[in-house]
């Protein structure tokens, strides 16, 4: 076939956005090409998208892959109605073949042409964020308009990220060298060199269900730009946003004169585990996978054909000190808090402060004090049922509902959860967060097990843990993160000595460090090209979003070498 899209268009069109983003992985500094604001995408943006989503549901999601030996699907949004969109189920002994014959093409196609193909899929799916961020929402039960950012521009962003990063780690050694070496009076050696870079194989994404797409854009776009077919497997109950990435980039591949079955879908029937039967095929060498440590733990012991990246359960902590702007500091704990219901992986949990209570511009501030005032914050925010709506979104499974229910026995109750009636989806499960008060002192021999929040409690859950000082404050983070993991630490001090202390911890342990947060920057929220998403450093995932460790495992330089 000829193709439709020829590399010197996707060059004229696309390769501007990918030497801005090789500057901004550089620089560090702010840079987006991808809009939050819901009216970016024209006055028709939000009506077309909409009506794009509704026609979605109630049917069948054609891809037109090879293999496809029946239909499954049954997703329910979190804020009640079914989608009813049913999808195909792949016989994989047909489809991973099919996925294999693409690779040489592909991988001859070389890393810029890889590169332009990536951003052109990505421009394709930022021109309907609008619809993609319905399809996250009503599967996630993420609120609208974080759908939109979340879901949307940011997941585009961390995306490119990955395409910029991998274009950067294979471009780093020449694609030809000559080399000679000098023999004194004899004729030198000359040899002539060329160097490819090689996939390694099929990459499996098993998808998670609050983040379907800013935790699965990463690892697709990683491994598809180093040359890697992609099976993507999303989570059953968020399917959506993922098959409509796959049908996008099937299109771009098809128009780019490559093979479409370089990515394809996958999804299960009901009880079937389909994640394990992939993760143990020989053809996939790459997985990335978001979710249980159980599962995360699985796939590290036993896909040992893969490389696997995973983030999974972490604790994560904020060291309250002191600060010189308590009522900032109040507001931007509720804010962080709160945010889709504590229902991400960055959201802080244990909240560690000193028995004797803390300094503030307010003045000296009691234990009980700073808890209630935590409270109190939360309460004020969340006291419209609208406007708490749309910060919690809704709980994404019963799951999270039972957690959250169970944990109102685990300790004092400084702030009780409520029901949130959601103004346009009744049938949402809404609920305001919880805040137990626990006693940080620990017997000896006490396992973390036996400690209720030195656990992940995924949801609407944090613990309010009275210390006795800030420094059993410091060791109980060391502790939470050498054995727990954590993906975001917080603290609020104006001690210089204190902030040292905190930051040799995190520096030891691995772990992103946010201090003094008392504005418009929160510590659950990081951002592309410039914030590091986990570490891989701590028991909390073992690969950061994103770095150059994350795509330079991907593929394997190969040499050639030719006697001049």
């Amino acid at each position: 076939m000829t193709a439709q899209l020829s590399v010197q268009k996707l060059a004229e069109t696309r390769r501007a956005t990918l030497d801005e983003a090789l500057d901004a992985i550089r620089t560090r500094a702010y840079w987006s090409p991808h809009p939050e604001h819901p009216k970016a995408y024209g006055e028709t943006g939000p009506a077309d998208g909409l009506a794009a989503f509704e026609a979605l549901r109630g049917g069948r999601f054609e891809l037109g892959q090879p293999g496809t030996d029946g239909w499954t699907g049954a997703e329910t949004s979190p804020y009640g109605p079914a989608l009813g969109i049913e999808y195909p189920h792949a016989d994989v002994e047909v489809l991973l073949p099919a996925m294999r014959a693409g690779m040489r093409a592909w991988r001859e196609a070389g890393p810029e042409t890889r590169a332009l193909v990536c951003l052109e899929i990505l421009a394709r799916i930022s021109a309907r964020t609008h619809e993609f961020a319905h399809a996250v929402m009503h599967t996630s039960g993420q609120a609208f308009v974080m759908a939109l950012q979340a879901g949307g521009a940011n997941a585009q962003d961390r995306g490119l990220e990955a395409v910029a990063y991998a274009y950067a780690e294979q471009t780093r050694t020449p694609a030809a060298a000559s080399w000679s070496k000098p023999q004194g009076k004899r004729d030198p050696l000359e040899m002539r060199k060329t160097f490819t870079a090689v996939p390694r194989g099929i990459a499996l994404l098993v998808g998670c269900n609050t983040f379907p797409t800013w935790n699965g854009y990463p690892g697709l776009f990683a491994s598809l730009a180093t040359g890697n077919p992609v099976l993507v497997k999303p989570h059953p109950r968020a399917v959506l946003p993922l098959a409509m990435t796959v049908r996008v980039a099937r299109e771009v591949l098809a128009e780019a004169g490559f093979d479409a079955n370089l990515v394809a879908l996958a999804v299960d029937r009901p009880g079937e585990g389909l994640a394990k039967v992939l993760a143990l095929r020989p053809e996939v060498r790459i997985i990335d996978y978001t979710g249980s440590t159980a599962f995360g733990d699985w796939l590290e012991e036993h896909a040992r054909q893969a490389q696997v990246y995973t983030e999974k359960a972490g604790v994560n902590t904020v060291v309250v000190d002191s600060t010189d702007d308590y009522r900032g500091m109040l507001g931007n704990l509720a804010f962080s808090l709160s945010l889709y219901s504590g229902q991400m992986c960055t959201t802080p949990q244990n909240l560690l402060i000193p028995r004797d209570g803390i300094e503030t511009d307010a003045g000296h501030k009691t234990y009980d004090e700073v808890v209630a005032d935590i409270a109190g914050a939360v309460d004020k925010l969340l006291g419209d049922d609208a406007r708490a709506s749309a910060l919690l979104g809704a709980l994404v499974n019963p799951d999270v509902k039972a957690r959250l229910e169970a944990a109102a026995e685990l300790g004092e109750v400084a702030l009780a959860s409520r029901e949130v009636v959601h103004p346009e989806f009744p049938d949402a499960v809404v609920r305001t967060p919880l805040i137990v008060k626990a006693d940080g002192s620990h017997k000896d021999g006490q396992s973390a097990d036996e400690v209720p929040y030195l656990a992940e409690c995924f949801g609407p859950v944090s613990f309010a843990v009275a210390v006795d000082s800030t420094d059993d404050a410091v060791e109980l983070l060391r502790r939470t993160v050498r054995e727990k993991g954590a993906m975001t630490v917080g603290a609020y001090t104006t001690s210089a000595d204190v902030e040292a202390a905190v930051e040799e911890v995190c520096l030891e342990e691995s772990a992103q460090l946010s201090l003094n947060l008392t504005g418009g920057v929160y510590v659950n929220q990081t951002a592309a090209f410039s914030d590091f998403h986990g570490s891989g450093g701590n028991p909390a995932a073992n690969a950061a979003l994103c770095d150059a460790a994350f795509v330079a495992n991907r593929f394997r330089t190969v040499e050639v070498r030719r006697p001049v």
